[in-house]
């Protein structure tokens, strides 16, 4: 076996006849995979080549997350990945085998190869429909130099310190009065916390609320960034599924979650808006269970149909909303800038148990911001967005429609910067395959799923932000003769 894997495999004889198996596998807790995700790629390419054949007894749960010093939840997801996808199978009373595979699905001297390519020489990339990507040709470059040279220029030496610990006073007033104009929250400069990214405040959310091996609802699927979070910091996931106008609050309402996660403005990543009746439900059940709602709010500002929707937190009157806002999708990501609004109480417990924190976002980088917030160009931007989104929006549909047909059916169109497709006659990774060879790179959400089934793989995900409407054009055209003809 080769030293660069550095694995190890032990066969030891079990009382029930079986063969037992000793794992160890190199996971890195540094790598931005998660553990659970390698954990899982590991076992499987074992499998796959040979060296865990059919009737290996694999090791306990237990077993397994104390040898390797990792929580049970995060070998319990990976088990529970494996057994979906028929590797692995859970036998009552005797524990979890290797399954029997019809055939093998590679010679041991093969090499493995991915199941959705997600790499290709970037010159033989035509168009690449990432999510997560803004448009930076209409980005107001000139004026956002210009902010980040002025406080530089004007700020006193107390700018090149940590900076406020919760904050920079300047920018988290300037995000008080916005949240209150855009999105209908009423809130003050003193219950806002600025974060590196929605994953930073996740995590301290996890710390604040005391989640540790407790159970936490989020929608399935949902943003798997968060996922990770959640399960790297111990927590229990209980997966809500959804419906048309969101998650199953009647599923909520089974769980024993004492907080949920949700992306009630645009679903994520199926784009459905949680409807004004389930937004009242949800909240009634904090209310009764003194539990929290995280609301994650991440694109907001870009809605092209119908009436702005009012947040959550907007609506709730015992404070029991967690509200996360990022700089991402409606400025830069490279900003890394986010922020949350904490209920009073929460906040008061932020100042007693996390007072030795230190700010992580530059305070340069804070000033600048509020600096570009306070000349009103910050606004000017979101609008101007807005409508280029809008429009490449409305040029995308029309794309599909034209090129597409009914070949496919558009999932989750009325806002946010990606749209799903739902295929027809193809999967998801043939039609990855098809388009990476025509220079066209699309994604599967599959990802996004706790536990993907067959129905994920019908699905591809289009972004769009960073794309021009010629580029948009190509790329739909191009993917549209990969795609087979329907019989009617």
């Amino acid at each position: 076996m080769s030293i660069r894997k550095v694995t190890e495999i032990k066969n030891l004889k079990g009382t029930d006849g079986g063969i037992k198996v000793e794992l160890t596998p190199f996971l890195q807790k540094d790598l931005p995979e998660p553990l659970y995700s390698q954990l899982y790629h590991w076992i499987k390419r074992e499998i796959e080549e040979g060296r865990l054949q059919p009737g290996t007894k694999m090791p306990s749960i237990r077993q397994l997350s104390i040898y390797l010093k990792i929580s049970r939840n995060t070998v319990e997801t990976a088990y529970q990945q494996l057994q979906s996808e028929g590797y692995l199978e859970s036998v009552p009373k005797s524990g979890i085998w290797v399954a029997e595979m019809e055939e093998p699905f590679f010679h041991p001297t093969s090499i493995e190869q991915p199941m959705f390519p997600e790499w290709i020489p970037s010159s033989e990339v035509h168009v690449d429909f990432e999510y997560g990507n803004v448009d930076l040709e209409k980005f107001p470059l000139k004026n956002w130099k210009k902010c980040l040279a002025d406080v530089v220029d004007q700020e006193s030496g107390l700018l090149f310190q940590y900076g406020e610990k919760q904050g920079e006073y300047t920018l988290r007033q300037e995000i008080s009065n916005y949240l209150l104009q855009s999105r209908g929250v009423r809130t003050t400069p003193e219950q806002i916390l600025i974060t590196a990214g929605t994953q930073a405040s996740i995590a301290l959310i996890c710390q604040l609320l005391v989640l540790r091996e407790r159970t936490v609802a989020m929608e399935d699927p949902g943003y798997n960034g968060v996922r990770s979070v959640l399960i790297d910091q111990g927590c229990l996931i209980e997966p809500v599924p959804l419906e048309r106008d969101g998650l199953s609050v009647g599923h909520l309402q089974q769980s024993r979650a004492k907080a949920v996660y949700v992306t009630p403005s645009h679903q994520f990543p199926y784009g459905m808006v949680l409807s004004i009746s389930k937004r009242m439900r949800l909240l009634k059940w904090a209310y009764q269970m003194d539990g929290y709602i995280i609301e994650d709010d991440y694109d907001g500002e870009f809605r092209y149909r119908g009436q702005p929707i009012p947040s959550l937190k907007s609506l709730d009157e015992k404070e029991r909303v967690i509200y996360l806002g990022t700089f991402s999708k409606c400025f830069l990501p490279s900003v890394r800038l986010s922020f949350m609004v904490l209920p009073p109480s929460l906040m008061v417990q932020y100042s007693l148990n996390f007072a030795n924190y230190n700010q992580s976002v530059s305070p340069i980088i804070q000033r600048a911001i509020a600096l570009f917030m306070q000349s009103g160009e910050f606004e000017k931007h979101i609008r101007r967005m807005r409508k280029m989104y809008q429009r490449k929006h409305q040029f995308l549909l029309s794309c599909i429609h034209q090129h597409m047909g009914t070949r496919v059916e558009v999932v989750g169109e009325k806002s946010g910067l990606h749209i799903l497709l739902k295929l027809k006659g193809i999967t998801a990774p043939e039609l990855i395959e098809l388009g990476l060879s025509k220079g066209v790179k699309v994604y599967s959400p599959a990802q996004f799923w706790l536990h993907p089934n067959s129905e994920t793989s019908s699905y591809i995900m289009l972004g769009f932000g960073g794309l021009s409407i010629s580029e948009i054009e190509k790329g739909i055209s191009l993917l549209a003769s990969c795609l087979p003809v329907l019989e009617d």
